[in-house]
């Protein structure tokens, strides 16, 4: 693929590792088109970053993602990059029930769902652009399940799956298919969780692992593992009964 030139869309792009990938593609020359619900938050982060576009979209609503294929089709002539970004983690005790069944039916939806619905709508125009790229970001926890988030830990196997199982599909139509596989991130995903401070899952700064990304992505490289998750990755096949136990010696969210 061309790593310069390109247009990018990025879901979920006005925070953490969506922003962070952001600046990289831009760094290389790209245009960068950048998605999110908050269009106050887009708007701040358009202030500090002019070259941005910002549109307010919804990855869980049909027709949000509808009309952005259209705006994007009438205003850049389409995209050549997909990057599904958008995620959300709740700490949840499934031996409680009065958890919110309704947030870990939405953590289905916006982890899971939204990039085969992204990938549904924006098929044709990737498949006319000659340096097409799918990227799904997903998480370390797909190899490992993190017991505190077990909806997210699911979602993020399941993405994983989904995109081992697309990747030879979509090289038919000259479509690469990528996945990242981030460790926990110093963003503001992971401190909502309440784990960014857990020296267990030793959080990377963003910038960090964006550098990580561009540097394999760029190499051809079709699953990106930086830091804690290659070794999850390793674990999960030499000695995953271990790795499992080490992972989840608290299993029981604190709040």
């Amino acid at each position: 693929m061309n790593n310069s030139k390109q247009k990018v869309l990025i879901t979920g792009g006005g925070s953490g590792i969506g922003l962070a990938l952001a600046q990289k593609f831009l760094q290389h020359g790209n245009t960068v088109i950048i998605t999110g619900r908050n269009l106050t938050k887009l708007e701040e982060v358009k202030g500090e970053f002019p070259e941005l576009h910002i549109f307010q979209s919804d990855v869980t609503k049909e027709e949000d993602v509808k009309k952005l294929v259209g705006q994007l089709q009438a205003e850049f002539g389409g995209i050549d990059v997909l990057v599904n970004n958008a995620g959300i983690m709740n700490l949840v005790d499934a031996g409680n029930e009065s958890n919110d069944l309704k947030k870990q039916f939405q953590e289905i939806e916006i982890n899971y769902h939204a990039p085969i619905r992204m990938l549904h709508h924006f098929l044709p125009q990737l498949k006319k652009s000659k340096h097409a790229v799918l990227i799904n970001v997903s998480s370390g926890l797909a190899y490992v399940p993190f017991a505190q988030a077990p909806v997210y830990s699911g979602t993020k196997s399941a993405l994983h799956f989904w995109t081992q199982g697309i990747r030879p599909q979509l090289k038919q139509h000259n479509i690469r298919v990528v996945e990242l596989l981030p460790p926990v991130v110093d963003t503001p995903l992971a401190h909502g969780a309440d784990i960014a401070e857990d020296d267990n899952l030793k959080p990377m700064p963003p910038e960090k692992m964006a550098n990580i990304f561009w540097k394999d992505f760029t190499n051809g490289k079709d699953e990106i593992t930086p830091g804690i998750s290659t070794q999850l990755r390793l674990m999960s096949r030499l000695a995953p009964k271990f790795i499992f136990k080490q992972l989840n010696k608290e299993p029981i969210p604190k709040r």
